[in-house]
């Protein structure tokens, strides 16, 4: 039988390169029981959860959902992130390794839940039934999060992505109406790359700029999917010179509808949207509804997620950026739980 990855305290070393890897909590409800999909692999003999390493240029959770799929033939859309594990490990080669991996809640959807990828055995566990199979004490911490998210009644939520669009021509290279102006080469790879990204999050709804650069940039996710795209001109440049309010009545549309959307606009209307987002930040007096004090969001939490927002709108989104906001709730009274930026 092959070892464990060495669960000794290996000192991390700048000189070792980071592992990068991602996976995801497969949960699903029974009744009123919750159960989580933990894998064994039979090379070391050991309870985990699903996850992989990334493959040259992939996005994280854009892994997350594939190694999922790869290893237990279970689609899941991905909800918050949890929390991040690090580690060094002895490697098959007996070296030291540093691995970081990044986790999401995921929502089974689909799939056929076939075995595959050095993977022997899925087992469908209570929460209680997993804390005592997990073979290491980090994985504990992932499904910690899961129940208590679950308990303050966060754990299901639903996206909002705010999408600035990628490269374009340049302007100063561009002779026709500015709105018309396309997406160069980088951009429209850019674009490509977002299709998966929207994916792993389950994104249903695309609402954009009329401008060619946020129509191409959303477009192949629309064309992908079969989504349709609905251009709102208060999301343009010029339509936010002219109305500089509609833009966040668009999103507050968005937040009333309630389900998995992508939102793309430009440079100078983001950080009205990011900015209006700060309103439906949950405040430390006033805990989620229905939750108790082991449930309820911490004030570390809220602080980052309020600084992530305001960094977006401050510094700007880069171009082709992704911010990914997960709420619960809809309307005045959506609550944004968790945050996370993804840049091209």
């Amino acid at each position: 039988m092959a070892p464990h990855p060495s669960p000794l305290p290996i000192p991390a070393s700048g000189d070792r390169p980071v592992i990068g890897a991602a996976g995801a909590l497969p949960w699903r409800r029974r009744g009123d029981r919750l159960e989580v999909a933990l894998v064994h692999r039979p090379a070391y003999d050991d309870w985990s959860w699903a996850k992989g390493k990334l493959d040259p240029g992939e996005d994280w959770p854009v892994a997350a959902v594939r190694e999922v799929e790869e290893e237990t033939g279970l689609q899941v859309r991905l909800g918050r992130p949890l929390p991040l594990a690090e580690y060094s490990f002895v490697d098959k080669r007996g070296q030291v390794a540093d691995k970081q991996v990044r986790y999401w809640a995921g929502e089974v959807v689909g799939g056929h839940g076939r075995l595959l990828n050095e993977i022997d055995e899925v087992a469908w566990l209570d929460v209680p039934s997993a804390m005592t199979r997990l073979d290491y004490a980090r994985d504990r911490e992932q499904l910690r999060a899961v129940v208590r998210h679950d308990q303050a009644g966060t754990l299901e939520t639903w996206p909002l992505a705010i999408v600035r669009h990628a490269k374009a021509v340049p302007r100063g290279k561009w002779s026709k109406d500015d709105w018309l102006r396309p997406l160069d080469a980088t951009g429209r790879a850019r674009a490509e790359a977002i299709v998966p990204l929207l994916a792993a999050f389950g994104v249903d709804r695309l609402v954009t700029s009329g401008s060619t650069r946020c129509v191409e940039t959303l477009a192949p996710y629309a064309e992908a999917t079969g989504r349709e795209l609905h251009r709102k001109t208060g999301l343009s440049e010029e339509g936010y010179l002219e109305h500089p309010g509609k833009a966040v009545r668009h999103l507050r549309r968005a937040l009333e509808r309630a389900v998995p959307t992508a939102l793309c606009s430009h440079g100078p209307v983001l950080p009205d949207l990011l900015e209006a987002l700060q309103a439906h930040l949950q405040h430390p007096e006033e805990p989620q509804q229905g939750a108790d004090a082991a449930g309820a969001a911490t004030a570390a939490e809220r602080d980052a997620i309020a600084e992530a927002l305001h960094e977006a709108a401050d510094l700007g989104m880069a171009k082709g950026e992704v911010v990914v906001l997960h709420l619960v709730g809809r309307g005045a009274t959506a609550q944004v739980v968790a945050v996370e930026r993804h840049l091209p």
